[in-house]
Protein backbone atom coordinates (compact mmCIF):
# COMPACT_ATOMS: atom_id res chain seq x y z
CA UNK A 1 0.00 0.00 0.00
CA UNK A 2 1.37 3.60 -1.05
CA UNK A 3 1.66 6.62 1.64
CA UNK A 4 -1.56 8.74 0.92
CA UNK A 5 -1.55 11.58 -1.20
CA UNK A 6 -1.55 13.97 1.68
CA UNK A 7 0.20 12.19 4.71
CA UNK A 8 -0.02 13.70 8.31
CA UNK A 9 2.40 14.11 10.40
CA UNK A 10 1.84 14.13 14.05
CA UNK A 11 2.69 17.52 15.79
CA UNK A 12 5.73 17.59 18.62
CA UNK A 13 4.66 18.37 22.17
CA UNK A 14 6.38 18.72 25.24
CA UNK A 15 8.63 16.10 25.52
CA UNK A 16 8.64 13.65 28.56
CA UNK A 17 11.01 11.38 30.35
CA UNK A 18 9.45 8.13 31.61
CA UNK A 19 8.76 6.69 34.39
CA UNK A 20 11.69 4.87 36.40
CA UNK A 21 9.00 2.12 37.31
CA UNK A 22 6.18 0.28 37.25
CA UNK A 23 3.85 -1.92 39.61
CA UNK A 24 3.45 -5.75 38.15
CA UNK A 25 1.91 -8.50 40.09
CA UNK A 26 2.65 -6.66 43.69
CA UNK A 27 5.93 -6.05 42.58
CA UNK A 28 7.85 -2.77 41.63
CA UNK A 29 9.65 -3.18 38.65
CA UNK A 30 12.28 -1.33 35.81
CA UNK A 31 10.81 -0.01 33.08
CA UNK A 32 13.88 0.33 31.44
CA UNK A 33 14.79 -3.42 32.34
CA UNK A 34 11.25 -4.34 30.56
CA UNK A 35 12.32 -2.27 27.31
CA UNK A 36 15.35 -4.25 26.91
CA UNK A 37 14.02 -7.80 28.39
CA UNK A 38 11.82 -7.71 25.18
CA UNK A 39 13.73 -6.38 22.56
CA UNK A 40 12.24 -3.25 22.05
CA UNK A 41 12.24 -1.89 18.50
CA UNK A 42 9.70 0.73 19.10
CA UNK A 43 8.56 3.18 21.45
CA UNK A 44 5.61 6.33 20.92
CA UNK A 45 3.48 8.01 23.38
CA UNK A 46 0.95 11.27 22.01
CA UNK A 47 -0.80 12.94 24.45
CA UNK A 48 -3.94 14.71 22.29
CA UNK A 49 -2.75 13.92 19.25
CA UNK A 50 1.55 15.40 20.04
CA UNK A 51 4.30 13.38 19.92
CA UNK A 52 5.31 13.30 23.97
CA UNK A 53 7.77 10.51 23.64
CA UNK A 54 9.69 8.24 20.53
CA UNK A 55 12.77 6.21 20.93
CA UNK A 56 13.39 3.65 18.93
CA UNK A 57 16.02 0.65 19.44
CA UNK A 58 18.00 -2.13 17.80
CA UNK A 59 16.74 -2.34 14.40
CA UNK A 60 13.46 -0.05 14.59
CA UNK A 61 13.79 3.46 13.66
CA UNK A 62 11.05 5.91 12.11
CA UNK A 63 11.08 4.55 8.72
CA UNK A 64 11.10 0.90 9.64
CA UNK A 65 7.96 -1.27 8.44
CA UNK A 66 7.15 -3.69 11.62
CA UNK A 67 5.22 -7.34 11.52
CA UNK A 68 2.35 -5.96 13.11
CA UNK A 69 1.27 -10.29 14.16
CA UNK A 70 -2.20 -10.05 15.85
CA UNK A 71 -2.16 -6.06 15.52
CA UNK A 72 -3.51 -6.48 12.19
CA UNK A 73 -6.53 -7.98 13.64
CA UNK A 74 -8.12 -4.87 14.87
CA UNK A 75 -7.16 -2.96 10.80
CA UNK A 76 -9.46 -5.81 10.07
CA UNK A 77 -12.48 -4.98 12.44
CA UNK A 78 -12.11 -0.96 11.12
CA UNK A 79 -12.46 -2.33 7.61
CA UNK A 80 -15.10 -4.31 8.51
CA UNK A 81 -16.80 -1.51 9.75
CA UNK A 82 -16.53 0.47 7.19
CA UNK A 83 -17.79 -2.26 4.63
CA UNK A 84 -21.48 -2.67 6.85
CA UNK A 85 -21.51 1.47 6.50
CA UNK A 86 -21.35 1.59 2.88
CA UNK A 87 -23.76 -1.21 2.66
CA UNK A 88 -21.31 -3.89 1.10
CA UNK A 89 -22.08 -5.84 4.57
CA UNK A 90 -25.73 -5.60 5.04
CA UNK A 91 -25.76 -6.92 8.66
CA UNK A 92 -23.00 -8.14 11.05
CA UNK A 93 -25.67 -10.89 11.93
CA UNK A 94 -25.21 -12.13 8.72
CA UNK A 95 -23.90 -15.61 8.52
CA UNK A 96 -20.37 -15.67 6.69
CA UNK A 97 -21.10 -17.45 3.83
CA UNK A 98 -23.42 -14.94 2.64
CA UNK A 99 -20.23 -13.22 1.57
CA UNK A 100 -17.54 -16.15 0.99
CA UNK A 101 -19.35 -19.04 -0.32
CA UNK A 102 -16.53 -21.49 0.24
CA UNK A 103 -17.71 -21.70 4.12
CA UNK A 104 -20.79 -23.53 3.65
CA UNK A 105 -19.99 -27.05 5.33
CA UNK A 106 -16.90 -25.89 7.08
CA UNK A 107 -17.20 -24.82 11.11
CA UNK A 108 -18.17 -21.39 10.00
CA UNK A 109 -21.66 -22.16 8.48
CA UNK A 110 -24.38 -19.99 9.89
CA UNK A 111 -22.11 -18.58 12.30
CA UNK A 112 -22.82 -14.17 12.38
CA UNK A 113 -20.19 -11.94 11.46
CA UNK A 114 -20.54 -10.49 14.80
CA UNK A 115 -19.95 -13.76 16.74
CA UNK A 116 -16.84 -14.38 14.51
CA UNK A 117 -15.42 -10.79 15.61
CA UNK A 118 -16.15 -11.84 19.13
CA UNK A 119 -13.78 -14.85 18.93
CA UNK A 120 -16.83 -16.76 19.13
CA UNK A 121 -17.27 -18.41 16.42
CA UNK A 122 -17.44 -21.98 18.00
CA UNK A 123 -14.76 -23.51 15.82
CA UNK A 124 -12.40 -25.87 17.37
CA UNK A 125 -9.23 -24.01 18.21
CA UNK A 126 -6.35 -23.30 19.98
CA UNK A 127 -4.25 -20.38 19.99
CA UNK A 128 -1.14 -22.07 21.92
CA UNK A 129 2.10 -20.98 20.80
CA UNK A 130 3.62 -23.64 23.24
CA UNK A 131 2.22 -26.89 21.79
CA UNK A 132 3.46 -27.22 17.66
CA UNK A 133 0.24 -29.39 17.21
CA UNK A 134 -2.22 -27.13 17.73
CA UNK A 135 -4.06 -25.41 14.96
CA UNK A 136 -2.69 -22.09 15.12
CA UNK A 137 0.50 -23.95 13.39
CA UNK A 138 -1.68 -25.20 10.90
CA UNK A 139 -3.01 -21.90 9.63
CA UNK A 140 0.73 -20.35 9.52
CA UNK A 141 1.10 -23.75 7.43
CA UNK A 142 -1.15 -22.23 4.48
CA UNK A 143 1.90 -19.95 3.74
CA UNK A 144 3.87 -22.85 2.73
CA UNK A 145 4.23 -22.06 -1.33
CA UNK A 146 0.94 -23.61 -2.79
CA UNK A 147 -0.67 -23.10 0.39
CA UNK A 148 -3.92 -21.19 0.70
CA UNK A 149 -5.81 -19.64 3.54
CA UNK A 150 -9.02 -19.81 2.13
CA UNK A 151 -8.65 -24.28 1.73
CA UNK A 152 -7.74 -24.25 5.43
CA UNK A 153 -10.73 -22.22 6.48
CA UNK A 154 -12.81 -24.91 4.45
CA UNK A 155 -11.55 -27.45 6.97
CA UNK A 156 -12.54 -25.82 10.21
CA UNK A 157 -15.08 -27.72 11.97
CA UNK A 158 -17.42 -27.31 14.80
CA UNK A 159 -16.45 -27.33 18.69
CA UNK A 160 -19.08 -25.09 20.87
CA UNK A 161 -22.30 -23.05 19.88
CA UNK A 162 -21.69 -19.44 18.38
CA UNK A 163 -21.93 -16.70 20.78
CA UNK A 164 -21.13 -18.81 23.74
CA UNK A 165 -17.58 -19.00 24.19
CA UNK A 166 -14.59 -16.48 23.56
CA UNK A 167 -12.07 -18.96 22.02
CA UNK A 168 -8.63 -16.54 20.84
CA UNK A 169 -8.74 -17.48 17.17
CA UNK A 170 -6.75 -16.57 14.57
CA UNK A 171 -8.96 -18.26 12.22
CA UNK A 172 -11.98 -16.08 12.76
CA UNK A 173 -9.99 -13.05 11.88
CA UNK A 174 -9.31 -14.70 8.24
CA UNK A 175 -12.43 -15.28 8.13
CA UNK A 176 -13.08 -12.04 8.58
CA UNK A 177 -10.37 -11.37 5.46
CA UNK A 178 -12.44 -13.59 3.23
CA UNK A 179 -15.33 -12.02 4.57
CA UNK A 180 -14.47 -8.31 3.53
CA UNK A 181 -12.88 -9.72 -0.03
CA UNK A 182 -16.08 -11.66 -0.87
CA UNK A 183 -18.40 -8.18 -0.38
CA UNK A 184 -16.07 -5.99 -1.51
CA UNK A 185 -14.84 -7.67 -5.03
CA UNK A 186 -12.03 -5.56 -3.45
CA UNK A 187 -8.49 -7.29 -2.15
CA UNK A 188 -7.97 -6.35 1.86
CA UNK A 189 -4.91 -4.09 0.60
CA UNK A 190 -6.59 -2.49 -1.83
CA UNK A 191 -9.90 -1.68 0.04
CA UNK A 192 -7.88 -0.22 3.04
CA UNK A 193 -5.41 1.58 0.73
CA UNK A 194 -8.72 3.70 -0.16
CA UNK A 195 -10.26 3.15 3.14
CA UNK A 196 -7.51 3.72 5.88
CA UNK A 197 -4.21 4.79 4.13
CA UNK A 198 -5.17 7.47 2.45
CA UNK A 199 -7.92 9.70 4.36
CA UNK A 200 -5.35 8.87 7.78
CA UNK A 201 -2.70 10.11 5.88
CA UNK A 202 -0.28 6.91 6.09
CA UNK A 203 3.13 8.45 6.00
CA UNK A 204 5.07 5.53 4.64
CA UNK A 205 4.27 2.24 2.40
CA UNK A 206 2.44 -0.80 4.08
CA UNK A 207 2.66 -3.99 3.13
CA UNK A 208 0.67 -7.26 3.88
CA UNK A 209 1.90 -10.76 3.49
CA UNK A 210 0.28 -12.74 1.10
CA UNK A 211 -0.14 -16.58 0.31
CA UNK A 212 0.29 -18.37 -2.46
CA UNK A 213 -2.97 -16.94 -4.42
CA UNK A 214 -2.77 -13.16 -3.40
CA UNK A 215 -5.18 -13.82 -0.24
CA UNK A 216 -3.47 -11.08 2.42
CA UNK A 217 -2.47 -13.04 5.62
CA UNK A 218 -5.67 -11.39 7.69
CA UNK A 219 -4.76 -11.83 11.27
CA UNK A 220 -0.99 -11.18 11.89
CA UNK A 221 0.92 -9.96 8.02
CA UNK A 222 0.33 -6.42 8.20
CA UNK A 223 3.47 -4.06 8.41
CA UNK A 224 3.84 -0.40 8.78
CA UNK A 225 5.64 1.71 10.92
CA UNK A 226 5.31 2.81 14.74
CA UNK A 227 3.87 5.92 13.52
CA UNK A 228 1.27 4.48 11.01
CA UNK A 229 0.16 1.99 13.75
CA UNK A 230 -0.64 4.81 16.17
CA UNK A 231 -3.16 6.17 14.05
CA UNK A 232 -5.70 3.59 13.93
CA UNK A 233 -5.75 4.29 17.68
CA UNK A 234 -6.04 7.66 17.28
CA UNK A 235 -9.01 7.29 15.07
CA UNK A 236 -10.40 4.88 17.60
CA UNK A 237 -9.86 7.36 20.58
CA UNK A 238 -11.72 9.72 18.69
CA UNK A 239 -14.58 7.23 17.82
CA UNK A 240 -13.93 6.82 14.01
CA UNK A 241 -12.98 10.52 12.98
CA UNK A 242 -10.21 11.90 11.49
CA UNK A 243 -9.46 15.56 10.80
CA UNK A 244 -13.39 16.29 10.03
CA UNK A 245 -14.30 12.98 8.60
CA UNK A 246 -15.88 10.13 9.81
CA UNK A 247 -13.79 7.33 8.26
CA UNK A 248 -15.18 4.56 10.86
CA UNK A 249 -19.61 4.92 12.31
CA UNK A 250 -18.88 5.88 16.01
CA UNK A 251 -21.52 3.58 16.58
CA UNK A 252 -19.32 0.80 15.34
CA UNK A 253 -16.48 2.05 17.17
CA UNK A 254 -18.40 1.95 20.53
CA UNK A 255 -19.63 -1.44 19.92
CA UNK A 256 -16.17 -2.62 19.36
CA UNK A 257 -14.57 -1.34 22.24
CA UNK A 258 -17.89 -2.71 24.75
CA UNK A 259 -17.79 -6.08 26.55
CA UNK A 260 -21.19 -7.34 24.99
CA UNK A 261 -21.52 -10.67 26.83
CA UNK A 262 -20.52 -12.80 29.63
CA UNK A 263 -18.45 -15.35 27.80
CA UNK A 264 -16.29 -11.73 26.24
CA UNK A 265 -15.86 -10.08 29.98
CA UNK A 266 -12.20 -9.63 31.62
CA UNK A 267 -10.58 -12.69 32.01
CA UNK A 268 -13.10 -15.02 29.94
CA UNK A 269 -11.36 -15.40 26.95
CA UNK A 270 -9.36 -18.30 26.22
CA UNK A 271 -5.62 -18.25 24.91
CA UNK A 272 -4.43 -21.92 24.02
CA UNK A 273 -6.63 -23.02 26.78
CA UNK A 274 -5.72 -20.85 29.32
CA UNK A 275 -7.79 -17.70 30.18
CA UNK A 276 -6.87 -14.51 29.55
CA UNK A 277 -6.74 -11.33 31.86
CA UNK A 278 -8.51 -9.03 29.38
CA UNK A 279 -12.17 -8.85 27.91
CA UNK A 280 -12.40 -9.03 24.19
CA UNK A 281 -14.73 -6.49 21.67
CA UNK A 282 -14.67 -6.48 18.04
CA UNK A 283 -10.73 -7.50 17.49
CA UNK A 284 -9.49 -5.24 20.33
CA UNK A 285 -8.95 -6.13 23.82
CA UNK A 286 -10.27 -4.46 26.49
CA UNK A 287 -8.64 -4.22 29.98
CA UNK A 288 -10.44 -4.03 33.28
CA UNK A 289 -11.42 -0.74 34.88
CA UNK A 290 -14.11 1.60 34.47
CA UNK A 291 -11.71 4.34 32.23
CA UNK A 292 -12.19 2.48 28.80
CA UNK A 293 -8.54 0.90 28.04
CA UNK A 294 -8.42 -0.46 24.81
CA UNK A 295 -5.56 -2.36 23.19
CA UNK A 296 -4.71 -3.96 19.49
CA UNK A 297 -2.33 -6.67 20.58
CA UNK A 298 0.33 -8.97 19.12
CA UNK A 299 2.42 -11.74 19.91
CA UNK A 300 5.91 -10.84 20.83
CA UNK A 301 5.00 -7.82 22.26
CA UNK A 302 3.30 -5.05 19.20
CA UNK A 303 0.63 -2.89 20.83
CA UNK A 304 -1.42 -0.22 19.77
CA UNK A 305 -2.68 0.45 23.67
CA UNK A 306 -4.83 3.60 23.99
CA UNK A 307 -6.26 5.62 27.32
CA UNK A 308 -9.01 7.66 26.21
CA UNK A 309 -9.59 8.70 29.14
CA UNK A 310 -6.03 10.68 29.32
CA UNK A 311 -6.17 11.08 25.79
CA UNK A 312 -2.77 8.93 25.31
CA UNK A 313 -2.07 6.77 22.76
CA UNK A 314 1.14 4.55 22.91
CA UNK A 315 2.46 1.79 20.35
CA UNK A 316 4.79 -0.67 21.35
CA UNK A 317 6.96 -2.53 18.57
CA UNK A 318 8.91 -5.38 19.77
CA UNK A 319 10.55 -8.78 19.14
CA UNK A 320 10.34 -10.57 23.52
CA UNK A 321 12.65 -13.46 22.73
CA UNK A 322 10.57 -15.85 25.71
CA UNK A 323 7.14 -15.03 24.10
CA UNK A 324 5.55 -18.11 23.45
CA UNK A 325 8.11 -20.37 25.85
CA UNK A 326 5.45 -21.01 28.16
CA UNK A 327 1.91 -19.51 29.31
CA UNK A 328 3.19 -17.62 32.28
CA UNK A 329 2.93 -13.76 31.61
CA UNK A 330 6.79 -13.67 33.00
CA UNK A 331 7.43 -14.85 29.50
CA UNK A 332 5.05 -13.32 27.64
CA UNK A 333 4.28 -9.90 29.28
CA UNK A 334 1.50 -9.13 27.86
CA UNK A 335 -0.19 -8.02 30.87
CA UNK A 336 2.80 -6.68 32.47
CA UNK A 337 3.44 -4.36 29.70
CA UNK A 338 -0.43 -2.97 29.71
CA UNK A 339 0.93 -1.80 33.55
CA UNK A 340 3.37 -0.51 32.20
CA UNK A 341 1.58 1.26 29.74
CA UNK A 342 -0.91 2.78 32.65
CA UNK A 343 2.30 3.76 34.55
CA UNK A 344 3.55 6.17 31.88
CA UNK A 345 0.31 7.15 31.48
CA UNK A 346 -0.06 8.48 34.74
CA UNK A 347 2.28 10.84 34.07
CA UNK A 348 -0.73 13.14 32.56
CA UNK A 349 -2.55 13.48 35.87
Amino acid sequence: MQPSSVPFDFPDGEPIDLPETYSCRGETRSLPGLLEDTDTAALLVLKDGAVRYEQYYLTGGREVPWLSMSVAKSFLSALIGIALAEGAIASLDDPAERYAPFLKGSGYEGVSIRNILQMSSGTRWREDYVDPESEIFGLNGAMAPGGSHDDFLATMVRETTPGTLCQYNSADTQALGAILVGATGRSVADYMQEKICEPLGMEAPSFWIQDSRGMELAYAGLLMTARDFAKLGELYRKRGAWEGRNIVPADYVDASLTIAAPHLAVGQPLVGGYHFPLGYGYQWWLPDGDIGEFSAIGVYNQYVYVDPSRGVTIVKLSANPRYGLSHDDEDNKDAENIQAFRSICSLFD
